[in-house]
């Protein structure tokens, strides 16, 4: 039991390694190759940062451990914006394009909408059980390929990622180093991924808690780390599209492709008790957009800040008082 739980925390530096290793050696084969900086930056990147939540989620799923599934993709939008995004704005008010405001966040927003919608069958269509179906899967892949042609739409009309930027972050490697990098971080990933997902399922039986506690509160803040990196740094850097844009995008992406997946390799049960973190999820992200228009327009304020903070305290306590 005590090498699970030592696996369980080394999975999380496997895990975010892994990623890193991925994308820079993705980045420079598709340098290799004449894909554009900024193509790589829209794709290989933006997954990198969610391969984490990706790969302990299709473990998961695979697995039968449906709750840590849906607990890690809620529970890693919550710590997203009330945490991740609280500390960038605490370090650096968060100014927002108005095209973010009205279009990014409402299909944040969107997502989360749609999730609630398909988590309450047994009070839309009084079934006996709620589940995220593989048709509910199909239908977030789709919502998700919209995102994709609207994300990219955008890039074309109106780049805002300088391709000088991000070349400077692609380094050059050899065919055998680019092998490598990409063949070790996908084992990384893999494997650190199923001592997350092995030594979740342990903590939970040890401790006598739900699976989707451990889902929605350990394994979601240790997947999430890639994105508090990011936003921190950016936030730091006062490079305000970063912050934001890394947490609005990787919000959508867990919702729609990554739950997707999930639902079409198995059917999630949706937990009645999990349908009151579908709420805070709601909550969060509506404040997201509210907080653009309270105070300063389109300006995250400290004190904002410091409130998604103290929210994401009080919801972790009221989980532990849950159990």
């Amino acid at each position: 039991m005590i090498l699970t739980y030592i696996l369980f925390v080394a999975g999380f530096a496997l895990l975010i390694k892994g990623a890193d290793w991925l994308v820079d050696g993705a980045s420079s084969l598709a340098k290799r190759l004449g894909v554009s900086a900024l193509v790589i930056g829209l794709t290989i990147v933006a997954f990198g940062t969610s391969a984490p939540e990706l790969i302990v989620n299709l473990l998961a799923s695979v697995n039968g451990n449906t709750d840590i599934a849906i607990g890690n993709i809620l529970g890693s939008n919550i710590v997203n914006i009330l945490l991740i995004l609280g500390i960038s704005i605490v370090i650096y008010p968060l100014t927002v394009k108005k095209g973010t405001a009205w279009k990014e966040i409402p299909f944040a927003f969107l997502a989360v909408i749609v999730l609630m919608f398909m988590a309450n069958d047994v009070f839309i269509d009084k079934s006996s059980f709620s589940a995220i179906t593989r048709i509910d899967g199909l239908i977030l892949i789709s919502f998700f390929l919209i995102f994709l042609y609207y994300v990219f739409g955008i890039s074309k009309a109106n780049p805002v990622i300088p391709t000088d930027a991000i070349e400077t972050t692609i380094h050059k490697h050899s065919l055998l180093q680019l092998c490598l990098m990409i063949g070790g971080g996908l084992t990384g990933l893999v494997v650190g991924g199923k001592w997350i997902v092995d030594g979740a399922v342990a903590f939970a039986a040890s401790f006598g808690v739900s699976e989707a506690l451990i889902g929605l509160t350990v394994v979601a803040v240790g997947t999430s780390l890639p994105e508090l990196a990011t936003s921190v740094v950016a936030a730091y850097k006062k490079n305000t599209d970063i912050a934001v844009g890394n947490i609005v995008g990787s919000n959508i992406f867990n919702i729609f492709f990554i739950l997707g997946i999930s639902a079409i390799i198995r059917p999630l049960p949706f937990s009645p008790t999990l349908l009151s973190d579908v709420f805070v999820t709601v909550a969060a992200t509506f404040l997201l957009f509210a907080f653009l228009f309270i105070g300063k327009r389109y300006i995250f304020e400290r004190w904002q800040g410091f409130l998604f903070i103290a929210l994401y305290v009080g919801y972790i306590i009221s989980l532990i008082i849950r159990g």
